[in-house]
């Protein structure tokens, strides 16, 4: 079986790897990448693990094939922080207890900051509704809901005295 040589942006990085035609772009990211931030929870798009921005779209990377993110920009949760300062969001996952075992945790992190960057003042409402194909299994998403909701008022605030 041969090989697909493909270039794409990934975190703001021009990235050039080989992959099978099959191989999905999460298997790409995690296996021949070495970015191993965005988890397999179901395989079959369901959970939102796996959430990753494409061409400014957010897509399950487990239902899209590799040779598919050829040319495209890709955001994983690696690209996330700056440097070694935490994006808000991480920060209030963190002091609001937004996680437990982790595995949904990326895929959260990477749909809530599309939200905000498309809404910075998001109801409760909006934040859920934005969040369904995102799955947790551990904290009851009420934690999640309130982290993403600090983390959008302290956005806000940075934005007003930035």
């Amino acid at each position: 079986m041969s090989k697909h040589h493909v270039s794409a942006t990934i975190n703001g990085e021009a990235v050039e790897y080989l992959c099978e035609t099959q191989q999905t772009l999460l298997d790409v990211l995690r296996d021949e990448l070495g970015l191993t931030g965005s988890k397999e929870g179901c395989g079959s798009g369901d959970c939102g693990a796996c959430s990753v921005m494409l061409n400014g779209r957010l897509v399950c990377s487990c239902l899209v094939l590799g040779v598919e993110a050829a040319g495209a920009e890709v955001a994983t949760i690696e690209g996330v922080a700056q440097g070694n300062s935490l994006h808000p969001l991480q920060q209030q996952f963190l002091e609001d207890a937004a996680l437990q075992c982790g595995i949904c945790t990326p895929g959260f992190i990477v749909a809530a900051k599309a939200l905000l960057e498309r809404n910075s003042n998001p109801t409760e409402t909006e934040i859920r509704y934005w969040l369904a194909g995102n799955l947790c299994r551990c904290t009851g998403y009420d934690k999640i809901i309130r982290a993403v909701m600090g983390a959008a008022t302290n956005m806000r605030q940075e934005a007003r005295h930035g």
